[in-house]
């Protein structure tokens, strides 16, 4: 009889598809508890929430793994479900504490990917996955979920050498993490001061207890501690700094956004980025590989941080948060009122948070459900929520997501805008000063009256309104219908512009899209100037994503 023959359920598919389902019950038992005890990096409130959102995006991948083989009339293999796990992990990773557990997920795959499943490579893959942490984060710090993982793998190590089974290993790597989770207040001065663990190694406890269970059968709902008897962090031997633990990382009050996104670059490129973001702000985590990287940052330029992702490749599914002046020791501030735009490409993301606005940031064909709207008007922490969808397409989206933040206590008004150009008129007008129903007057008139245009590139043959276009034509739309064919893009535009301001206007706004022609803004700036007097002209950067070029007439 072999090791594994003892083992309740042997580490396959099978298993990692439980798991995911019972980490994801654990998390949403635990997920307000965690948040409570939200105080670092920064006291935003949060990390039960984005840990249980990772773990969903995760779950999801693993069941599309496991319906694709079903539909080819296959089985999975553990390199296909861990995989998919890890992988969805990585794509749907939120918060600091997200983006460590989708790399300690990536970690354990790549030594699992290559295994039977034994206790000897659950063993392993606990090891790689605590290392791999370290690897990521930018300056680790003791006393967080990165001391939980290296626990964990402490404890499978002991249990490993006993010739124990893989529900033994994961048994005892959760009892090890346990441990150490109760020891984390006097490792970290703010958990000290807070009386409490820390949050995210408390949501990888509640993770490694859903594997024991996967493996053992024996499932259990024993809450995790989240307060210890701990000594302060002055007796371990840790210094303060006004709450924060002293590692010459700056301002213990923190940077203004949190920064996240999904970037498409190779290892050389991520390695500059690296550098480049570690001189921006803090709690800088980059995890992934073999292309895919989810890069999560502390700043206080936001758009500094975009434009860095945008330099080192194609970054999307940008999301920016602003902390609403927390520091790392406080609830987070709730502000009197925010804006939430939904954004195509990076560079808009960028520029909206420099006016102010929390931006979600999409590619074409990936809209965003309206759980990600509704978890971006939490993450305002603001009463009073304007939410700016940019697009016809989202709006029952939008206000089924307005609808239930405002069964949760937030005032939310949606704007009714149709592109990304009358989201910026709007932003241009929003003043938090006035009255909230001031200001969204105000809003909604600037957004109407900002008419919208976009050249695009046909893909196939097909009809419009205005004739038949062949694939690789430029088309010009005019409030979401076709009214120019050509095959140059800045001829088209000159002829889009001059049928817009035949009916008057006095601000042009440009947005350029990565693939836009170099010399485009300055032909069509001089353009506007020669032709259509007193008419003033804006240019913003788009980035990847973001069409050729959008237009906006006031």
């Amino acid at each position: 009889m072999t090791q594994e023959d003892d083992v309740p359920y042997p580490l396959d598919a099978a298993a990692v598809r439980s798991w995911c389902g019972l980490a994801l019950e654990a998390l949403g038992r635990e997920r307000e508890r965690i948040d409570a005890i939200n105080v670092y990096p920064v006291a935003d409130g949060d990390t039960g929430t984005n840990l249980y959102l990772t773990l969903e995006s995760a779950a999801r991948a693993v069941e599309a793994a496991f319906d694709g083989h079903t539909s080819a009339g296959t089985a999975p293999c553990l390199a296909d479900a861990i995989g998919a796990m890890a992988h969805g992990a990585l794509i749907g990773a939120r918060g600091n504490s997200g983006t460590i557990v989708a790399q300690l997920l990536r970690g354990m795959t790549e030594v699992l990917a290559a295994t039977d499943g034994s206790a000897d490579a659950l063993r392993r893959a606990l090891r790689r996955a605590a290392a791999s942490t370290y690897e990521a984060v930018a300056h680790p710090v003791e006393g967080t979920v990165l001391t939980v993982a290296t626990a964990a793998a402490d404890a499978a190590e002991r249990a490993a050498a006993g010739a124990a089974g893989a529900a033994e290993v994961a048994r005892a790597a959760h009892e090890g993490a346990r441990t150490a989770l109760q020891a984390t207040p006097g490792q970290l001065a703010v958990l000290g001061r807070a009386g409490v663990v820390d949050a995210g190694g408390c949501g990888l406890v509640a993770l490694l207890g859903a594997l024991a269970d996967a493996l053992s059968g024996e499932v259990s709902a024993t809450p995790v501690a989240v307060r210890a008897d701990a000594p302060l962090p002055e007796a371990a031997g840790c210094e303060v700094a006004d709450g924060a633990v002293a590692d010459g990382r700056g301002d213990p009050e923190g940077p203004a956004f949190e920064v996240i996104y999904l970037l498409e670059a190779g290892d050389a490129a991520v390695a500059r980025l690296r550098t480049r973001l570690d001189g921006l702000g803090d709690s800088l985590v980059v995890v992934g590989g073999d292309g895919l990287w989810n890069v999560h940052v502390h700043v206080d330029d936001a758009g500094a941080a975009v434009e860095a992702g945008i330099e080192a490749g194609r970054p999307y599914r940008v999301r920016i948060t602003h902390f609403g002046g927390a520091s790392r020791t406080k609830e987070p501030a709730m502000t009197a009122r925010a804006v939430v735009a939904v954004v195509p490409g990076a560079g808009l993301a960028g520029l909206c948070a420099e006016a102010g606005a929390m931006p979600v940031a999409v590619r074409p064909g990936e809209p965003p459900a309206s759980g990600e709207l509704v978890q971006a008007i939490r993450q305002a922490h603001a009463r009073e929520v304007m939410l700016l969808p940019n697009d016809p397409d989202l709006r029952h989206t939008a206000a089924a997501a307005a609808e239930q933040a405002r069964t949760e206590g937030v005032r939310v008004a949606l704007i009714p805008t149709r592109a990304a150009v009358q989201g910026i008129a709007a932003l241009a007008v929003h003043e938090p000063g006035r009255s909230f129903d001031e200001d969204v007057v105000a809003m909604t008139a600037a957004a109407g009256a900002t008419r919208y245009a976009e050249l695009a590139v046909a893909e196939r043959q097909s009809w419009t309104m205005a004739g038949v276009c062949q694939a690789g034509d430029v088309l010009g739309l005019i409030d979401g219908d076709v009214v120019v064919i050509g095959s140059d893009l800045t001829r088209t535009a000159m002829t889009v512009l001059d049928r817009m301001l035949s009916a008057g206007g006095e601000m042009v706004t440009l947005v350029l899209g990565a693939d836009a022609p170099g010399a485009l803004a300055e032909r069509l700036e001089r353009h506007v100037r020669e032709r259509h007097l007193a008419v003033d002209t804006v240019v913003y950067e788009g980035g990847q994503h973001a069409a050729p070029l959008l237009i906006g007439v006031e």
